[in-house]
């Protein structure tokens, strides 16, 4: 049975180095909570992680899309699609992709003194719910800020800057509603289509109609039309339509699933209308687009 531990296309990881940790390892500013290592693992199929002894580090592992599964003790558990969880240290387990629908994860190893702080048992994975103000693209964003400056850790004040950051990347998970609810209070959003598209990238997978947009934000259909449309030049329903052909995508570049696999995922009722949309937005029919980018991938090896 084919099982990977790393060597993923598209992953990216990075590991702190020995010496970057011994010259923080007396920084009041970083012993508290710091990284060791971290990672971006896109659809991967056969991941397999197995740790019969434990690790001595925290790790944090948030499921973005796909679905997988972990093991501790000899109960198996699933983890899907806007799931996260913290394993403890000292404690065996394994865990790994499901094979047929492949997640995609972000995961962070992490120790320190109040490192602790962010674990809460029992071991079993928590759920982001997806809504207007859920901030899933905010708590993206800060992964990557501080991978970028990992990226940089040979100089002392980024990896500093990555292990301050860290506090507040998993402060959004361990108090996730406090993280979704500063969204309203401090007027960031302020963009009546911003608040429109965050909340259509959160239901994409649904058919939503026009009426029920809408609805959600208490306008009639010609006034929540009329006010979209100023501030993007587009329809409510021909954005959402984007929206679900950019998810598209996706799957068909970084996962394994057939395209009968696809479309009920986004909201599609048969097939032939899906191809039909797809083929309009991106000039491309799924199958050739799939094939493109397998081809355009292989070129590049």
């Amino acid at each position: 049975m084919l099982k990977q531990k790393e060597g993923f296309k598209g992953q990216r990881l990075i590991a702190i180095s020995t010496e970057v940790l011994l010259n923080n390892e007396h920084n009041s500013l970083t012993n508290s909570l710091y990284i060791t290592k971290i990672g971006f693992f896109p659809a991967v199929k056969y991941h397999f992680i197995k740790k019969e002894v434990g690790v001595d580090y925290y790790i944090l592992i948030y499921c973005t899309s796909g679905e997988g599964w972990y093991k501790v003790g000899e109960n198996t558990y699933p983890i899907l699609e806007n799931h996260f969880l913290i394993l403890p240290p000292n404690t065996p387990y394994s865990f790994g992709s499901n094979r047929t629908n492949p997640w995609t994860i972000y995961w962070i190893h992490f120790k320190g003194k109040l490192a602790s702080s962010f674990f809460s048992l029992p071991i079993i994975p928590r759920e982001i719910l997806p809504e207007i103000n859920s901030r899933l693209q905010d708590r993206i964003d800060m992964f990557e800020e501080i991978y970028e400056n990992l990226e940089l850790s040979f100089h002392s004040n980024h990896y500093c800057y990555a292990s301050l950051c860290l506090f507040h990347f998993l402060a959004s998970f361990r108090y996730s509603q406090q993280f979704s609810q500063i969204r309203n209070q401090d007027g960031i959003e302020n963009r009546f289509s911003e608040k429109v598209i965050y909340y259509m990238r959160e239901n994409v997978g649904y058919n939503l109609t026009l009426e029920q947009f809408a609805k959600h934000f208490n306008y009639s259909p010609s006034h929540f039309s009329t006010l979209f449309y100023e501030e993007t030049k587009q329809s409510p329903i021909k954005y959402f339509i984007n929206l679900k052909i950019e998810k598209a995508c996706q799957y068909l570049e970084l996962s394994n699933l057939k395209i009968s696999d696809i479309y009920p995922k986004l909201g599609f009722k048969d097939a032939a209308y899906f191809s039909r949309i797809f083929g309009k937005v991106m000039g491309i029919s799924p199958s050739k687009y799939k094939e493109q980018e397998k081809n355009i991938y292989a070129n590049k090896i």
